[in-house]
């Protein structure tokens, strides 16, 4: 039997399908291997598995459009598949509450080593289980070391004998999803969950199994006995109901209906599945035949014991060579140990925590370089002169803010309409090259982001030295989290909305990167010619839209503010972002979207920004703030910030003009308009870039600076604070302004 090459995702389910239902196989290893071969190379497979192969080609040649009307004409056309005895075991698993393990301690270093490692696990570990590697030479040593613990830790399971790459749909963005033999399923959930203990002794971690047929691959879940399924018919009689409803969600058209029910029964109902199986085992519900996760790991502690400086916990170590001789329990000394390969990938000359495993890892930085080295033109923007090898990473949030006057930027961004393309993904094919898609698109736009807006930066000391000015927490599948100078923080957020935009419409090209998915344009007819989307006079028509994009929260404050709760305001400023995206939406408008605050004093917020906005900075019909921003607003917010600066308005006025904010819309208006027409230069430049653009009258041609009249919500509100308050921390390279995006880009 000849046979064409095959999707790896195919070649997953026919391994599944040969394995059979028991924990040795059907057929001898042997066979499974050939036919893994052939399937990879096109080539002929073993008898015995012909007619597996032959279902499995069968569910890979159904039409993406078709969807059977009854159960009748799904059983006639794929009889085939109808009466399938063998079972497929798909298992999805992660790490639960990030935040807390990650931020557990204040210090960049743990922060570092936390999310690094982490991510190791997720990138690295978890696929060495499948027997996959990655590309990068440096963890040689490492694969049979996980190999080994996978062995010695459920002896007797043959599990990695029963894992091969293919199965493993995802592993990004701290989950994977995976098939399997259905008989290793609770083995695959317990190392999953196992490997995050072992490596970082407190991480939480989660992850279910179930067991599918392979119709059920392709269109949902389904009786023991198929014919009793409810399907399309009972469907149109019952939308309506409200449990139904509650199901299969609402349905806006009666048009929609078959649609509603197609993109529901699809392999997307079985990923819905193990996300409720998921959360109903991290809440502490008992799972058969597997170890509870009641009980989390406690570390108990002893009056007359020391404890560590972070975590309370009963220390196990110090460290002469770190200022002040810090103590570290256990897990906050992995958390630093691993923080140290992080750096620079190497072993340094000491090894204070003997007790650790010599983990490596390539790091951000390590990754960022990589992305210079295949990338000439964009190592030239970043390094400038600089030799890449010999620019050193920030120790610390300190040497971050000494190198930015003092000022640092939070950057959080999370992926928008995700959930919706999600829902429309039908195929575990699909799936994959969806996830992959939105990782290159997230990771490639960071760097993007990076050596466009940034250089190298001297860090004065004794041994003056030039460190990489940011700081990237972490990147995993539609999250981000950076630290970046302040003066480079708003362009670093938009050039990220733009070139995730950019990268998924293949409007630029990336050496090594290519995007595999279907089509990520937005249907014309969902564009709508809408000018009064953005508040800036100028009417921009929406064409080509992304059915993705990003928001972004951007937190610019001192160095020294507490970490944690730095996150945590950057996070809601996220959250508003997503928030107002969703809401331009219905306007027709899919972009990417940023809120930023400046706080300049720890203690400026109370309780949250939200509140915060509407006590202090609202006064009946006035807002004193405009954020958050749409990309080609917050472009034309850089534009105006230029222009203020290039008009050199003396900063005691700047001030001045926005205290009489408070005062009412005439007073602040009067005061900016006289002390314009006092300036010596500029004024021309900010009649263009800021009173034009923005301070539009509501009912004739004239302009009343500084505010602008929003429409919807019948209120005035203005920028001016919030150019004020980035007045002197933002800079423009070479004193230009903000130039507009460049749509077609080629790396």
């Amino acid at each position: 039997m000849n046979t064409k090459k095959i999707h790896p995702i195919s070649i997953a389910i026919a391994w599944c399908l040969a394995w059979g239902n028991e924990r040795q196989p059907q057929f001898d290893i042997t066979v499974l291997q050939e036919m893994r071969e052939a399937l990879r190379n096109g080539q002929e497979v073993p008898e015995e598995v012909k007619a597996i192969v032959q279902q499995v080609e069968e569910l890979e040649n159904i039409n993406d459009d078709y969807f059977p009307h009854t159960l009748d004409e799904l059983k006639r056309k794929y009889s085939n598949l109808w009466n399938q005895t063998n079972k497929i075991g798909l298992v999805y698993g992660g790490v639960t509450k990030v935040k807390g393990y990650v931020f557990e301690s204040e210090k960049l270093p743990d922060i570092r080593g936390a999310s690094g490692l982490l991510d190791q696990i997720n990138v690295v570990d978890l696929p060495v289980f499948f027997n996959k590697a990655t590309e990068s030479n440096l963890y040689r040593f490492h694969y049979p070391k996980v190999r080994e613990w996978l062995q010695s830790n459920f002896p007797g399971k043959n599990l990695l004998a029963a894992l091969i790459p293919e199965l493993i749909i995802y592993s990004c963005g701290g989950n994977i999803l995976a098939f399997c033999p259905p008989a290793f399923v609770d083995d695959l959930a317990n190392a999953i969950e196992k490997r995050y203990t072992y490596r970082t002794l407190t991480a939480n971690s989660c992850a279910v199994g179930e067991t599918f047929t392979l119709l059920e691959i392709r269109f949902g879940l389904l009786r023991d006995k198929i014919e009793d399924t409810f399907w399309l018919e009972q469907y149109q009689e019952t939308y309506e109901n409200e449990l139904v409803e509650s199901y299969f969600g609402k349905v806006v058209q009666a048009s929609s209906v078959q649609d509603n029910f197609k993109y529901r029964k699809s392999f997307n109902e079985l990923t819905t599945k193990l996300a409720i199986r998921f959360n109903q085992r991290r809440s502490g519900n008992k799972t058969e035949n597997r170890p509870t996760r009641r009980y989390p790991s406690m570390f108990e502690t002893h009056p007359y014991l020391r404890r560590d400086e972070t975590e309370k916990r009963s220390a196990i170590t110090q460290v002469d060579h770190l200022p002040g001789n810090p103590y570290f329990s256990e897990s906050s000394a992995i958390k630093r140990q691993f923080s140290d390969r992080v750096k620079t990938g190497k072993f340094k000359n000491y090894n204070w925590y003997q007790e650790g495993e010599d983990f490596l890892d390539e790091g951000w930085v390590k990754k960022f370089k990589s992305f210079l080295e295949n990338n000439p033109e964009q190592q030239k923007k970043y390094a400038k002169n600089h030799h890449i090898e010999n620019i050193k990473i920030a120790d610390s949030l300190t040497e971050l803010g000494q190198v930015s006057n003092r000022y640092i930027a939070y950057i959080y961004a999370d992926g928008n309409n995700m959930g919706g393309a999600i829902q429309k993904i039908r195929t575990p094919q699909e799936y994959q090259e969806f996830s992959q898609d939105v990782d290159n698109a997230t990771r490639y736009s960071v760097f993007l982001a990076l050596a466009e807006n940034l250089h190298p930066r001297k860090l004065e000391s004794e041994n003056d030295y030039f460190i990489h000015p940011f700081e990237i927490l972490t990147i995993g599948g539609d999250d981000i989290l950076l630290i970046v100078p302040a003066d480079k923080a708003l362009q670093i957020a938009k050039t990220i909305g733009e070139q995730f935009e950019n990268i998924l419409l293949k409007k630029i090209e990336i050496s090594g990167v290519q995007i595999k998915g279907k089509n990520y344009t937005l249907d014309d007819n969902k564009v709508e010619n809408t000018p009064r989307i953005h508040r800036f006079s100028e009417e921009i028509l929406e064409k080509q839209q992304c059915k993705l994009s990003m928001s972004s929260g951007v937190l610019i404050t001192a160095y020294n503010t507490p970490i944690y709760y730095a996150e945590n305001l950057t996070s809601q400023l996220m959250k508003s972002a997503k928030k107002y995206a969703k809401l331009l939406n219905e306007k027709g408008y899919y972009g990417g979207t940023v809120d930023f605050f400046t706080m300049k004093s720890v203690t400026m917020i109370s309780s949250n920004i939200e509140d915060f906005r509407k006590q202090a900075l609202t006064i009946d019909k006035l807002k004193l703030y405009a954020a958050p921003y749409t990309l080609p607003e917050l472009d034309k917010f850089l534009q105006s910030i230029h222009a203020l600066q290039a008009a050199e308005f003396p900063t005691s006025q700047l001030y001045q003009i926005r205290s009489f904010l408070e005062r009412g819309r005439r007073t602040a208006s009067l005061n900016y308009y006289y002390f314009c027409c006092r300036l010596n230069k500029g004024q021309s430049t900010l009649q263009s870039d800021f009173e034009k653009i923005w301070c539009q009258a509501k009912t004739n041609p004239g302009k009343i600076a500084p505010w602008m009249y929003d429409i919807k919500e019948e209120k005035y509100e203005t920028i001016w604070r919030e150019m004020v308050d980035l007045f002197d921390l933002i800079e423009f390279s070479h004193n230009k302004s903000p130039e507009p995006s460049q749509q077609e880009t080629s790396l």
